[in-house]
């Protein structure tokens, strides 16, 4: 029965979110139980592909990704795939009416993590825009539950949050990024003389986008909106801990919030929610 398979591919997806990310993991559980699995399954097939490129590295990763690409599309043409994630991703996909343009745009951003690059100002839009705002679109799409209207007043403040949370991303692991694989997102950024002046000016970025995509998250359906918020606080904490760094730090060891810290601003999360003050 093809259901024992379905339940299976949902558990691979959950169990590929709690293995890579608590912080993740810990929003999801907060969004309404039915949204669960949904974004399980986006998260696991993003998260699978981010692999590809930052971690098979004795393997040919040009054709493992290119291999995940055609099992992805084929997968959501024929509603069925023996790659367990890419199967709960492709019914996800079918029964939200996720745009395949997403999907390509953010295969193409994993692409362009198989060469070095210089990034100028419109390579690293064209990246953050395929790695991270296409993700908080599809994401979206799952919220909205096809209320046309509803995804697209929120699609600006999605696509912010994504933005934020990809350029954090790159100021914790900007460390391993440079030296352990050769990786310069920010464009006119000289990393090996990585200056406060530099990190601060990426960081007003990162502020104004986080506040515009706060008034999205206020917006939301209460079914999504206490789990996206405990993401958005989690990412928030990380970015004020990395703030208070010197760049010198920042390119020394990976910045982090602990788990302990993790639980105490999910409590803060729920209260917040509780009390109508996000």
């Amino acid at each position: 029965m093809k259901e024992i398979f379905d339940k299976l591919s949902a558990e691979c997806s959950k169990m590929t979110t709690k293995r890579y990310s608590t912080s993740f993991s810990l929003g999801i559980y907060f969004l309404d139980k039915k949204l669960r699995d949904p974004i399980y399954a986006i998260y696991g097939f993003v998260r699978l592909a981010d692999e590809i490129v930052d971690s098979f590295h004795a393997y040919d990763k040009a054709f493992l990704l290119t291999k995940f690409r055609q099992d992805c599309f084929e997968g959501i043409a024929h509603g069925i795939s023996l790659n367990p994630v890419i199967n709960s991703f492709q019914q996800v996909v079918n029964k939200y009416g996720i745009e395949h343009q997403l999907i390509d745009l953010f295969l193409k951003s994993m692409e362009m993590d198989l060469e070095k690059h210089e990034y100028t100002p419109e390579k690293y839009d064209q990246y953050i825009l395929g790695s991270a705002q296409v993700v908080g679109l599809m994401c979206l799409q799952v919220f909205t539950g096809g209320d046309t209207q509803q995804y697209e007043a929120l699609k600006l403040s999605a696509m912010k949050l994504g933005s934020a949370f990809q350029k954090v991303n790159f100021l914790r692991d900007v460390n391993a990024d440079y030296y352990n694989l050769s990786r310069t997102y920010f464009p006119h950024v000289n990393l090996a003389e990585f200056s406060n002046l530099e990190k601060k000016r990426i960081e007003e970025e990162i502020e104004a986008e986080f506040t515009e995509a706060l008034a999205g998250i206020r917006k939301l359906p209460s079914t999504s909106r206490n789990g996206v918020y405990l993401a958005y606080l989690y990412y928030k904490e990380l970015f004020n801990k990395i703030k208070n760094a010197s760049a010198e730090k920042v390119m020394a060891k990976r910045i982090r919030i602990s788990n302990t810290h993790k639980f105490g601003l999910m409590f803060d999360s729920i209260i917040r929610f509780k009390m109508n003050i996000i």
